[in-house]
């Protein structure tokens, strides 16, 4: 392992201050940042996304942000592929990868291998949508439980997304999703894992943290940027773009599902949700370096456990 070159994963749950750290390390050490972010992939989406700001990009630039549409999709396994391609780019520069984000499943994906699922099927997906709108995602969430109660017992009963996948990952293999999860095949990253997590010493801080950057969002024009996008781009609700916490509410808001107090609460609640699933993941993981997210010296503890 001694032999292989370094590569930095920066991990940590929403508002856990990771661009901030990686801003910092870029201008001490010779570090290229690639974005492990499922959000920060689409284009013209800043505010709702917490996108680095343009003065912050000059000084540190990021690779896979504003790649694709918002009507567009990206996959883990187009993440694995990008990113190792980047990731030899930069080490033949002479620089280390330093890969920051919260999107766990593509940490995974790039540290782990992907699995032999089967690829989309969009008239399947559009059936199951179609069966949702008539019964409720709940009672589709029963009928994954009996096909894949592994999978079922780990997801919430209105989570739409996962779901739709794993029930059409079950009716195109005819084999449940946890069994061929269970299956995947290990491909060892040829770098040296340096593993380091921004994680909460205090709970609660964080969510006032969330609370704070939600109402940051507002006030900086998430529900105009929403409808200046939805004139621009043929989007819908069921896109992987307009599932994006923040966005999801803030369109219930514009179609009158929701009050603007409630699309606030809302917003919220799903990203403390969003923030609690990213902390499962990383507590769940091995060879991980932990640094309190909420110290006041975060950066320099960070640089300093680097250089040593």
């Amino acid at each position: 392992m001694n032999f292989l070159p370094p590569a930095i994963f920066l991990m940590g749950p929403t508002a856990s201050g990771k661009t901030g750290v990686a801003v910092e390390l870029v201008q001490h050490l010779p570090v290229e940042i690639i974005s492990v972010d499922s959000a920060l992939v689409y284009r013209d989406m800043n505010i709702g996304t917490a996108k680095p700001d343009a003065a912050t990009l000059a000084v540190a630039p990021h690779h896979l942000i504003d790649v694709i549409d918002p009507t567009q999709s990206y996959s883990a396994a187009q993440f694995r592929g990008d990113a190792l391609r980047l990731m030899a780019e930069i080490t033949a520069r002479g620089h280390i990868p330093l890969l920051v984000g919260g999107t766990m499943l593509y940490f995974k994906a790039l540290r782990e291998g992907l699995n032999d699922l089967p690829q989309a099927d969009p008239a399947l997906r559009m059936e199951l949508e179609d069966r949702a709108r008539q019964v409720g995602w709940p009672a589709m969430h029963q009928e994954l439980a009996r096909l894949d109660p592994e999978t079922a017992a780990r997801l919430q009963p209105t989570d739409a997304q996962r779901i739709q996948r794993a029930l059409e990952v079950c009716l195109l293999s005819d084999r449940p999703m946890s069994a061929l999860l269970a299956e995947e095949q290990q491909a060892e990253l040829p770098y040296r894992l340096i593993q380091l997590a921004l994680l909460p010493g205090d709970r609660a801080v964080l969510h006032a943290r969330i609370a704070q950057r939600f109402d940051e969002m507002l006030k900086q024009g998430l529900v105009e940027e929403l409808e200046s996008l939805k004139t621009r781009y043929a989007l819908t609700p069921d896109l992987p773009s307009m599932r994006c916490v923040g966005y999801r509410q803030a369109w219930q808001y514009l179609e009158g599902e929701c009050t603007a107090a409630e699309m606030r609460e809302l917003g919220i609640i799903a990203t403390r949700q969003l923030a609690k699933r990213q902390l499962t993941w990383l507590r769940g993981m091995e060879g991980v370096t932990e640094f309190d997210c909420l110290a006041d010296d975060l950066a320099e503890r960070v640089r300093a456990f680097l250089r040593n």
